[in-house]
């Protein structure tokens, strides 16, 4: 797949029509590394895992010599994934300052598993609790792995821009912690001794890197629920819409939000589909609650941070069906929301954050990430940010039909690729769709990748893009050796 546009650029290479680079010639920065072959080198690899996507690094690199190449640039030393996630970061950035409007800084950690003999190597991401043994003492298990928390920028409409933060990381303590936490309040304990500083550390990083603060929005699940958090977003000049975890403290200190929420009454209803596990949707009302709260710090930080006037939207289903818990979001934001339609957007904000869960599917089971031999954790993490920059382009093609359907194919596709999709898939069948726009031909790739495109199908999902995309490229490169057979006869 090749972009025109912020993604890629035309070589000048001669007469004739320009020839279009690589989409991931945009999302390289071969400077960012120290040695200028280290940047070709990656540039190189970065195109053979996008062009085998899914696939083990000697099935992308096809031959011993580019291989052997390619652990030994995951094991070089002198390579980290700062060097090469700085192209992407560099293309996000871009891509932040041609958007309008409110960014979504979407934020959410994920683990890798992996089995390995020497799992010290790796590190670890948590112990488990595996039954009893015989004697019925607990028995504990750590899991070999290691933990990414990432930070997605996402317009309203859903387009991912890019990733705008990450940071990999290992655990290596798990016995005691637990008799630490009946010893130690935890809100007693300043974030950066905690492990959740990774919040506000991806939040400065992101803001460092795109700029114009006030246009970012934070956007995160309970585990976000971290006071300091909130107070950097305004110190920043940044916002943020967070889903509470915690009910803390509000107006006099004698009452928490919780209370001044209950003597709130229903402000409007808001209308949402449901999708079942069966795959039927349904339509549900959310009653929506609003107020602007005083919202006082953790006791044992009040010396510290300042209380804060907060935005409080509690939604709760109304007659949920038995056998299902009602759907309730209680969130807590800066922003002012002043009617009901400002609440609803706030809350479809927050909806938005599915999607840094679907970057992670990609991950996981598009790039299967969990899949790698690699034995260390620095050439994991490596591979991995080759995987974050791929995960996000699957992403963004996925979406980019959705946000702008109308728009020219030729922003994701090349012209090869255009003709041999309309050799290999009817035009007729594809969903209604315009003829000649993105939609029409991402319907197409994703037909190649086992999408039916019925009336009644939804919108191509990421496993018929990425499924279509590998079909596409294989099925490319022997259109390219049936016309070099009779190139000059």
């Amino acid at each position: 797949m090749r972009t025109i546009g912020p993604n890629s650029r035309r070589s000048e290479s001669g007469p004739g029509p320009a020839a279009v680079d690589h989409w991931t010639v945009g999302e390289v920065d071969k400077a960012a590394f120290q040695d200028a072959r280290l940047g070709r080198r990656f540039g190189e690899l970065l195109k053979q895992m996008a062009d085998g996507l899914g696939d083990s690094i000697p099935y992308a690199c096809q031959d011993w010599a580019n291989t052997k190449a390619a652990y030994r640039f995951f094991a070089n030393e002198r390579v980290d994934e700062g060097d090469i996630l700085s192209g992407h970061f560099a293309a996000t950035a871009a891509r932040y300052a041609e958007s309008k409007g409110p960014i979504l800084l979407i934020q959410d950690t994920t683990e890798f598993s992996y089995q390995r003999v020497g799992p010290g190597k790796i590190g670890f991401t948590k112990s488990i609790n595996c039954g009893k043994d015989k004697r019925g003492r607990p028995r504990e298990h750590t899991l070999c792995g290691m933990l990414m928390h990432s930070s997605l920028a996402v317009t309203t409409e859903g387009l991912p821009l890019g990733l705008s933060a990450v940071k990999f990381w290992t655990r290596k303590k798990f016995r005691g912690t637990a008799a630490l936490k009946r010893k130690i309040n935890p809100t007693r304990v300043p974030i950066e001794k905690k492990e959740s500083v990774r919040w506000l550390d991806n939040l400065k990083a992101s803001i460092e890197r795109l700029g114009s603060a006030d246009r970012c929005v934070h956007v995160g699940d309970r585990e976000s629920d971290i006071y300091e958090l909130y107070c950097l977003t305004q110190d920043l000049g940044a916002h943020f819409v967070v889903r509470a975890c915690v009910d803390r403290l509000a107006g006099d200190g004698k009452h928490t939000i919780a209370d001044e929420m209950e003597e709130t009454c229903v402000k409007g209803l808001h209308h949402v589909e449901l999708r079942d596990e069966m795959g039927e949707t349904t339509k549900i009302a959310l009653e929506i609650r609003f107020k602007r709260i005083r919202v006082l710090p953790p006791i044992g930080k009040q010396k510290r941070y300042p209380s804060l006037d907060l935005s409080i939207i509690h939604a709760l289903e109304r007659g949920a069906p038995k056998g299902r818990k009602p759907i309730e979001w209680r969130l807590i934001t800066d922003l002012p929301v002043r009617n009901r339609a400002e609440a609803i957007e706030k809350i479809n904000w927050y909806a938005m954050r599915w999607k840094i869960e679907v970057f992670h599917k990609i991950l996981k089971s598009g790039c299967k990430a969990e899949e790698s031999k690699l034995r260390t954790a620095d050439r994991l993490a490596n591979l991995m940010a080759i995987f974050c920059i791929l995960s996000w382009r699957i992403l963004w093609l996925t979406m980019v039909a959705r946000t702008a359907p109308d728009a020219p194919p030729q922003i994701a596709f090349t012209e090869t690729e255009i003709e041999l999709l309309d050799r290999l898939v009817a035009d007729t069948g594809n969903r209604r769709c315009r003829p000649h726009t993105i939609a029409c031909y991402l319907t197409k790739l994703a037909r190649l990748g086992g999408y039916l495109a019925r009336a009644s199908d939804p919108p191509p999902g990421n496993i018929v893009v990425w499924r279509g995309l590998a079909r596409l490229t294989d099925i490319e490169v022997g259109a390219e050796s049936e016309r070099r057979k009779y190139v000059g006869n």
